[in-house]
This record gives C-alpha cells, sequence and structure tokens, in this order.
C-alpha cells in the first residue's frame, strides 16, 4: 500500500504571500495540493479581513483543489510557550472559534477543519469545536473526526512555526519523510510560510516532499473524506 503526502502551511498574509505564491506554483508541478492555514489575526494590525489580495489568492487555491484549515483565531496571542488554544477553557475557546468562523464565512473561506497554532489543543477547546460546527481537528499526533469520535495516530513533522530549523532537524524530517512512506503510512509535513524564505529551510522541505513522492506517497489534503473511520488508542 502507498503512503500519502500531506504539505501544510501556515503564516500566510500579506507580507508572505510572494514566497508562498512560488511555493504553491513549484507544489503545481509536483502535483502536491496544500492544506492552507488560515488564521484571521496574525499579530499587529494585520487582519485578513484588511488584506483583499490574500483572500483572492486563497480562494484561488481552494478552487483548484487546495484545502482551506481554520488555525486559530489570533496565533500571536499565545501565553508565554504556550500556544493560543493549548490551555483555553470550552467557553474562551468557543467564543475565538466563533470570531474565526465569522471572519472566514465572510470572506468565503468558511472550514470545517481546525487545526491549532502547534498543533496543540487544550480538551476544552476539543469539546467546544462541534459546538460550533468544526468536524475535524488536526493536532500533534493524532487527527480526530468529530463527528463520530474516530482518532488516528499520525505525528506532523513541522519546519519553522515553532518547530525546529537546525540542519539534524531538517536531516531528521527528510529521514522521516523516507521512513513514513515506505511503510505506507500518512506523511504530515507542516511548513511556516517565513520558512520559506530562507534558502536552506526550503532545500529542506522540498527535499523531504520530493522523497515521500519518489516513494510513491500519494499527495492529498487534510479533508473529512480522508477522516480516520475508527477509533484507535492513543
Amino acid at each position: 500500500m502507498n503512503g500519502q503526502l500531506v504539505v501544510s502551511l501556515t503564516g500566510i498574509r500579506d507580507t508572505t504571500r510572494e514566497v508562498v505564491e512560488g511555493f504553491a506554483r513549484e507544489m503545481d508541478v509536483r502535483g502536491v495540493p496544500l492544506s492552507l492555514c488560515v488564521a484571521p489575526r496574525l499579530g499587529g494590525r494585520y487582519t485578513l479581513l484588511s488584506d483583499p489580495g490574500t483572500q483572492e489568492w486563497l480562494l484561488e487555491r481552494r478552487e483548484g483543489g487546495d484545502a482551506i484549515v481554520l488555525h486559530g483565531y489570533d496565533p500571536s496571542s499565545a501565553v508565554g510557550r504556550h500556544p493560543e488554544f493549548a490551555r483555553l477553557p470550552r467557553h474562551e475557546a468557543r467564543l475565538r472559534l466563533l470570531a474565526a468562523d465569522r471572519v472566514l464565512e465572510e470572506t468565503g473561506l468558511r472550514t470545517r477543519l481546525f487545526a491549532p497554532p502547534r498543533w496543540r489543543a487544550s480538551a476544552g477547546a476539543v469539546a467546544a469545536l462541534p459546538q460550533v460546527g468544526f468536524r475535524m481537528i488536526l493536532e500533534h499526533n493524532v487527527i480526530r473526526d468529530l463527528s463520530v469520535d474516530a482518532v488516528m495516530k499520525s505525528q506532523v513533522y513541522g519546519i519553522g512555526d515553532g518547530a525546529p530549523s537546525g540542519h539534524w532537524w531538517c536531516r531528521a524530517v527528510v529521514a522521516e519523510s523516507q521512513r513514513v512512506t515506505r511503510r505506507g503510512e500518512l506523511f504530515r509535513l507542516a511548513v511556516s510560510a517565513p520558512t520559506l524564505a530562507a534558502p536552506g529551510l526550503r532545500r529542506a522541505v522540498l527535499a523531504a516532499i520530493d522523497v515521500a513522492l519518489r516513494h510513491g506517497a500519494e499527495p492529498t489534503v487534510y479533508s473529512r473524506r480522508s477522516a480516520p473511520k475508527r477509533r484507535v488508542a492513543v
């Protein structure tokens, strides 16, 4: 059985769109769709609502087969080392999810997929998701289909956005790409947009993707069609 490859991208905004667009074109050549992780706010005065260029690009990419994934409301609001949704109680998580959902609905980018910043969510956040209409959460070690309470083990390997970015880690990610796809499993690669501006890190990202493809991995996106069908121990 062939493995699968999912490439997700975070940090998409006006100041990173040029490098993101270039990366997307490279993925198009390889036949690799992207899971585009979108947050309504990314620190400072930036909001997705005030960035029509990024909105238009995201809509075009979704029309072409990419997936839109909500990636928090304002990841920059993290407290200390704790990502935005890592410690929130259910009530507060629900309020943030509702606010983010309204923004995505207004921009035409509404989605039922949620990836918490740094892939970490509290039990309260997980409990709040179905109340707001979300059907899937993508965490660091698991993918959960909330509509049927099904869980699939699968680790995400990140470069940038809180994940290591040293040479040793880049080599490890490429090696894991080979190991996971050779075993016919899902390889999840998470890339932050600013990372793509660093030539060495960009090469590591492309190397991990190319290794997965050479080992027969099927490129896909996060979607409920590929959701886990049964619960497993985690």
